[in-house]
C-alpha cells in the first residue's frame, strides 16, 4: 500500500486547529502539527504522538524551511487576512498544496487572483473548505445548476457557536460594515441593510444581511452576478444589529480596536455537548429575469464538527489526486455534491424532496 503523503496542520493548537488534528488521529492519519506556541503545539503533538514543527509566519522564507517533506498544509491559523500571505507564499515556492478554513472574504478574492501562480506552482489552492464557506458554496452550485438563466443569489445561515480565534477575527472586522456583491461588483453598505424571513422547523426568523465569504465564493462558483448572504438570528438580534450602523465610525477607532480584540480573546467555542447536540441550517434562493425562482436548505451538523469533516474531507481529496492545479472555491475543487457527501448533511428542495446527487 502507498503511504499517505505527509501533511500538515497549522494553527493546530488552536480551538479548530485542535479538533480537526484529534478527529484526524481518530481515524489514523498522521498530519504534522505547527504553530507558532512552542508550548501549546508541542503538547499537543506529544499527547497524539504526532510531530510537532514550530514556527511563526513573520516571512515566507521562515514558513518554506519548515515545509520540508510536506505535500500539503491545512492552515487553521487566524486572523487569515495576516496569516493567509505568508503561508501561501511559501506553499508556491515549495509547491505545496494550500488548503485553509477562512470566510474572511479579502482572503478569498485575493486567493483568487493567485490561480494562475498556483497553476504554474502545480499545487492546489482552496480557501475556505470548512463550515466557512462549504455548505453555503454547495447550495450555491445546487441552486445555479437548478436555474443556470439566474442573476441573483440570496444566502442565509444559522447556528455555531464561536471560537477564540474565529471572535478575534470578527473583532478585526467591526466598524467595517457590511458588503455584497452587485452586478458583479463587490459593494459596500451597512451591516443589516436588507432583511429575509426564512422558516426551518415551522419557526420563521429574520436574516439580516451581513458580509459573508460567498459574495465572494458564490460569485465564482456559480457566475451569477448579485449576492447577498444573511444571517439568521432573533427579532431582538436583528434590532441591534441594524442598529450597529449608527456605532460603526467608532468601532474602526484603534481603542475601539483593541478593546473588542481584548474581549473577543475571552472566547472559549463550544462544549462538546454543543458541537455533538447542536445543528446549523443554510437557506438558499435564486431568481432570474423573467421570475423564476428556485430555493434549497442545507440542514448539517454544529458548525465546529461541519469544519473538521469537511477539511478533512478536502485533505482526502487533494492528496488523492485529481484536482487540478490552481486556485479553488470548494465546490469548484471537489464538485457540487462535495457537501452532501458529508456526515449528518441533507440538502433539500423547495418542495421537501431530496436533492439529486449527479
Amino acid at each position: 500500500m502507498t503511504p499517505h503523503p505527509r501533511w500538515m496542520i497549522y494553527g493546530a493548537n488552536g480551538f479548530t486547529g485542535g479538533l480537526i488534528a484529534r478527529e484526524a488521529r481518530r481515524r489514523g492519519l498522521a498530519p504534522v502539527l505547527a504553530g507558532r506556541s512552542r508550548e501549546a503545539t508541542q503538547s499537543l503533538a506529544g499527547e497524539l504522538g504526532l510531530e510537532g514543527r514550530v514556527f511563526g509566519l513573520d516571512t515566507p522564507a521562515e514558513v518554506a524551511r519548515n515545509l520540508g517533506g510536506v505535500a500539503l498544509v491545512l492552515h487553521c491559523a487566524g486572523p487569515f487576512s495576516r496569516t493567509h500571505g505568508p503561508m501561501l507564499s511559501a506553499c508556491l515556492a515549495t509547491g505545496t498544496h494550500y488548503l485553509d478554513i477562512t470566510g474572511e472574504h479579502a482572503v478569498l478574492e485575493g486567493l483568487h487572483w493567485r490561480g494562475p501562480g498556483a497553476g504554474r506552482a502545480g499545487i492546489v489552492a482552496v480557501s475556505g473548505v470548512g463550515f466557512d464557506v462549504v455548505p453555503t458554496d454547495g447550495v450555491a452550485a445546487h441552486l445555479a445548476a437548478a436555474l443556470p438563466s439566474a442573476t441573483r443569489l440570496r444566502l442565509a445561515f444559522r447556528g455555531g457557536t464561536v471560537s477564540r480565534g474565529t471572535a478575534i477575527t470578527m473583532a478585526e472586522g467591526a466598524g467595517e460594515g457590511g458588503l455584497s456583491r452587485q452586478g458583479g461588483l463587490l459593494v459596500r453598505e451597512p451591516v443589516a441593510a436588507r432583511t429575509w424571513r426564512v422558516e426551518h422547523d415551522g419557526v420563521t426568523y429574520k436574516a439580516v444581511s451581513i458580509p459573508w465569504g460567498d459574495v465572494v465564493t458564490a460569485y465564482y462558483s456559480t457566475g451569477i452576478p448579485t449576492v447577498e448572504t444573511y444571517l439568521a438570528v432573533s427579532p431582538a438580534a436583528a434590532l441591534v444589529m441594524r442598529g450597529s450602523r449608527l456605532t460603526a465610525p467608532l468601532l474602526r477607532l484603534p481603542a475601539a480596536r483593541r478593546f473588542l480584540r481584548e474581549r473577543a480573546g475571552r472566547a472559549k467555542g463550544p462544549s462538546e455537548t454543543e458541537m455533538r447536540e447542536g445543528g446549523t441550517v443554510v437557506w438558499g434562493e435564486v431568481t432570474d429575469p423573467a421570475g423564476r425562482r428556485r430555493t434549497a436548505k442545507l440542514v448539517g451538523p454544529e458548525g465546529y464538527r461541519f469544519t473538521v469533516e469537511a477539511a478533512l474531507a478536502s485533505v482526502e481529496r487533494v492528496l488523492a489526486g485529481g484536482v487540478p492545479a490552481g486556485a479553488w472555491t470548494p465546490s469548484q475543487a471537489f464538485g457540487r455534491d462535495f457537501v452532501k457527501g458529508l456526515p449528518g448533511v441533507e440538502l433539500r428542495d423547495r418542495e421537501g424532496a431530496a436533492a439529486p446527487r449527479r
